[in-house]
């Protein structure tokens, strides 16, 4: 699915349902089917070829706003088997990553897909993903979230295998991990990236921050070396009732950022 252009709703458009409580209910719009939602269902051809951002109501007569979610709003939504990265953090890794237009990228660890996604969107389609992940169906469900939210990505690589075997790249720009033990891949990584490349870590305690950083710093190609987390407070603004939320999106995750040196034998 590419992104869509203009206010009408098209034939297999991803759309989020919001109802009066502000719940979220991610569906597809699939020709000559209906959405079961709340206790009631909506018609999908009544929606397609109608504007985006319209109410519109249920068998039950619950309203819901329709609206093509954002990329933000997507992620948590996402059909998953495993834990996603939260928008608060995929903000963060492209930038602090600098993942940028015609970069080629590995990604350690693909989940749902959620980061996927957006390492493709960033790259375009002058760059390139490559995703290594060691199990099949987080594999399956990944390319059926970037199938159904995406589109179609020609240069997006998947290869099923353990990248602390190695990889098969060379002179990449950058290389994302999202594993338990991401130290386990730093002599692989460092053979991987090209000089002035960048290794970027996503862990969510802070023992596998202190080993993963003195893992860089004792292998020695590794310098500017960062480690850093997000807090995401959202306000309740309602005539004059202003205060935060009651629930925060505090801690997920550290991420860690270091850049590819020359090797000791060519400086």
């Amino acid at each position: 699915m590419q992104r869509p252009q203009g206010a009408q709703l098209q034939a297999g458009d991803a759309v989020l349902f919001i109802d009066r409580k502000e719940r979220e209910y991610l569906r597809v719009l699939r020709p000559g089917t209906r959405v079961h939602i709340r206790g009631g269902t909506v018609d999908v051809n009544d929606l397609i070829g109608g504007p985006e951002g319209r109410v519109v109501h249920n068998t039950a007569q619950e309203p819901f706003l329709v609206l093509r979610p954002t990329f933000a709003q997507l992620i948590p939504n996402l059909p998953r088997q495993a834990q996603v990265i939260y928008p608060k953090d995929i903000g963060p890794i492209l930038v602090w990553g600098d993942i940028y237009p015609g970069a080629t990228v590995i990604e350690v660890g693909v989940g749902p897909g959620a980061l996927t996604i957006a390492l493709l969107r960033a790259v375009g389609t002058d760059g390139r993903v490559v995703s290594y992940e060691a199990r099949q169906d987080f594999i399956e469900m990944a390319q059926r979230n970037v199938a159904n939210f995406h589109g179609p990505a020609p240069n997006w690589t998947v290869r099923l295998g353990d990248a602390r075997q190695g990889f098969a790249e060379t002179g990449v720009d950058r290389l994302t991990c999202d594993i338990a033990e991401p130290w386990d891949l730093i002599a692989n990584a460092a053979m991987a990236l090209r000089p002035g490349g960048l290794l970027l870590g996503y862990v969510p305690t802070v023992m596998q921050v202190k080993q993963f950083v003195d893992g860089l710093r004792a292998y020695g190609g590794f310098a500017a070396i960062q480690a850093f987390e997000t807090l995401t407070r959202f306000w309740h603004v309602k005539n004059l009732s202003i205060r935060p939320e009651h629930r925060m999106v505090a801690h997920t995750g550290f991420i860690i950022v270091a850049r590819r040196t020359v090797p000791a034998e060519i400086r």
